[in-house]
């Protein structure tokens, strides 16, 4: 399968990730693939989607992996969030969302200075999500947006022993430790500039 020639439009872009073999985004008409990750970077994004999971059963709102596409109409984009929680409208045949409440993605070498520049803007335009969380994979180290009621959003940070809360929707609220999201990844709370998270976290 060829992959399309770049400034395709969205509906091209669709058609073509639908059959492909591989996982792609899409940025305002051009195409990105996708390169792969480390078994930490997997097993951290299990342990988040698990924890969602376990702690939204029966509230009305799903949880996603890596394998759906989010849909950010403002900035005419497509991307894989490593994790999402979806209140919205359900429909079992589309391959994307466009209404998250909450985003999670894991940091890794090759998309650090997506995740925390290009993507953080994107995220932020989009009116249902209430906050997106980086999480790094060089050590037990969370960065959390928040959006208040009034459309103005916040940094908090959080460590390997502590917790932080997420608002779902109004009314539904969810703690979540730290340590939980690392769980059996064999991460240390010491920072390691290899991947230069620590050093891309205030660059801009």
């Amino acid at each position: 399968m060829q992959k399309p020639s770049k400034h395709v439009s969205a509906e091209e872009f669709l058609a073509f990730e639908s059959s492909s073999t591989s996982k792609h985004e899409y940025v305002n008409g051009e195409v990105f693939a996708m390169a792969g990750g480390t078994q930490a970077h997997s097993l951290i994004s299990t342990n988040i989607t698990f924890i969602l999971k376990s702690k939204l059963d029966g509230s009305g709102c799903r949880v996603h992996g890596s394998e759906l596409l989010l849909r950010v109409d403002a900035s005419n984009s497509f991307y894989y969030p490593d994790a999402m929680v979806d209140c919205g409208d359900y429909d079992k045949d589309r391959t994307f969302t466009s209404s998250p409440a909450i985003i999670f993605e894991v940091l890794s070498r090759s998309t650090v200075s997506i995740d925390r520049r290009e993507k953080l803007v994107a995220y932020k335009r989009i009116p249902s999500l209430k906050a997106y969380v980086i999480v790094q994979q060089a050590r037990q180290h969370l960065e959390i947006h928040r959006k208040d009621a009034n459309g103005n959003w916040s940094i908090e940070e959080a460590e390997s022993t502590g917790r932080f809360e997420l608002e779902v929707c109004p009314g539904t609220a969810i703690v979540i430790e730290v340590e939980k999201i690392y769980e059996s990844a064999n991460v240390s709370d010491g920072p390691d500039l290899h991947l230069r998270e620590d050093a891309e976290m205030y660059a801009w």
